[in-house]
């Protein structure tokens, strides 16, 4: 079957999707390696304020995840019969629920943002600078949410090169004031982390206007609908979206909340524990940029033949990539290893803070092979076909029923260090896979959503 449909048009098409999402990523952790290189030279506090200030954007990025890769399903199905209208009136449901969202994180963390520091760690100098840092970076959430929008939908068309231009140019926009504005370099005040919280406004204003932009020059542009247009969809269209979008929204909500109580129990390990996870979280990050390319790619290939009605060669689509996930993931969590020593020496941290590092970095590795099975499961294979509720259930009870007690188990009861308690947590992610792969096997998951 595979031999069948999965010939050169398919990799061609393949590589045509995933290798500008794959430089995205790198680029986009790239670079936010290099904000912890550099905030965490200003201290560990200060690495740990920004860390945890970010759990907020952690719910908020992974929420919009949630509302555009569960509409986007409509789109590229759309897209697969070609339906401008229907896939702007989809877009203008993506952005009124995007708006609204934003705008909501963005109150909650200009009024609470000490009281939300709180909740991860009781040292005073922490919650201080996360607090100064959040108060200004929230105000970038409604430019992030409306560029998000833009480029999740540009996957589901194939219209990737442009928006991959633009944010990587917004990127090395953040990396250059960052640098200016932390250190106080050309003739410019040292502002530390207030100075990060700065780069990272003015970059994704920048990335918001380019990208509207590109898609209002060209009026032929499947998004470009006039207000008219974007907002003309009715009641029932509005339904059926939501019918796929909110069991994604919830379970990215759930999962994104679950993660950060995750941080609520390494803060109680103090304020070293909290800085080594988000430098092991980027350089983990850093190592499944693939995944993230295949992840997209299997969606919106899988999704654009199920709304031809091509289930059978939908399927073999999706066998090819599971086999293209498992080779991947032997290379990255072998890298991922090996990569100890060269984070090690980058980082200016002490001896035992060092050591946890290194530890928490060999645990990343191991659950590598999991974590990108169930993620290319969930967030590509299984919500092609708009199979957002199983998922949800699946990831939700991963989280909060085996994850979450399992994290203060570890710190409360057995007193564990960090890597072990890491360890623990990430035990939801052979859970999980087991009840993906059925799923799958299944074949309940592949649906046409489109009239």
């Amino acid at each position: 079957m595979q031999n069948k449909y999965c010939d050169k048009t398919f990799y061609k098409t393949v590589l045509t999707i995933a290798i500008p999402i794959v430089i995205q990523n790198l680029i986009s952790i790239g670079l936010n390696m290099a904000d912890t290189i550099m905030i965490g030279k200003l201290g560990v506090d200060e690495l740990a304020a920004v860390g945890t200030a970010n759990r907020l954007y952690f719910i908020f990025s992974t929420l919009c995840f949630g509302i555009y890769s569960g509409a986007a399903v409509y789109v590229s199905q759309y897209w697969g019969v070609r339906d401008i209208k229907n896939i702007r009136r989809t877009f203008g449901i993506e952005v009124m629920l995007g708006a609204g969202m934003s705008l909501l994180f963005t109150l909650v963390a200009l009024l609470f943002a000490p009281q939300i520091l709180v909740l991860f760690t009781r040292e005073a100098r922490v919650i201080e600078l996360g607090s100064q840092y959040l108060r200004i970076v929230a105000i970038s959430y409604f430019f992030t949410a409306m560029s998000f929008a833009v480029n999740f939908n540009c996957r589901a068309i194939h219209q990737l090169k442009v928006p991959t231009i633009i944010n990587t140019l917004a990127l090395f926009i953040n990396l250059g004031l960052n640098y200016v504005l932390i250190f106080g370099k050309l003739g410019m005040p040292k502002l530390g982390a207030q100075g990060a919280a700065l780069a990272t406004l003015t970059a994704r204003v920048v990335e918001f206007l380019l990208m509207w932009l590109y898609v209002y020059l060209n009026s032929e542009h499947p998004l470009a609908g006039r207000p008219k247009e974007l907002f003309s969809f009715d009641k029932s269209m509005l339904r059926k979206v939501l019918g796929t979008s909110l069991p994604v929204i919830i379970s990215e909500g759930g999962w994104s909340l679950g993660n950060s109580v995750y941080y609520i129990a390494y803060g109680m390990l103090g304020a070293s524990a909290l800085a080594v996870i988000q430098v092991a979280s980027t350089i983990n990050d850093l190592f499944q940029t693939l995944f993230f390319g295949i992840g997209n790619a299997s969606t919106v290939m899988i999704g654009n033949e199920l709304g031809r009605r091509n289930e059978d060669k939908a399927y073999a689509y999706a066998v090819t990539f599971l086999k293209m996930t498992f080779v991947v993931n032997l290379i990255m969590s072998v890298g991922l290893f090996l990569s100890e020593g060269t984070v090690i020496g980058i980082y200016d941290f002490d001896s035992a803070t060092n050591v946890m590092l290194a530890n928490t970095i060999t645990v990343y590795a191991i659950y590598m092979l999991p974590k990108m099975f169930t993620y290319v499961l969930f967030c590509g294979i299984l919500r092609s076909g708009g199979d957002t509720r199983f998922c949800m259930m699946l990831d939700l009870m991963g989280v909060w029923l085996i994850g979450v007690p399992l994290a203060f188990i570890g710190v409360l009861v057995l007193h564990l260090p960090l890597h072990l308690v890491a360890a623990m947590v990430f035990f939801e992610e052979w859970v999980k896979l087991v009840f993906a792969l059925l799923r799958f096997r299944s074949k309940k998951w592949a649906h046409t959503l489109i009239d």
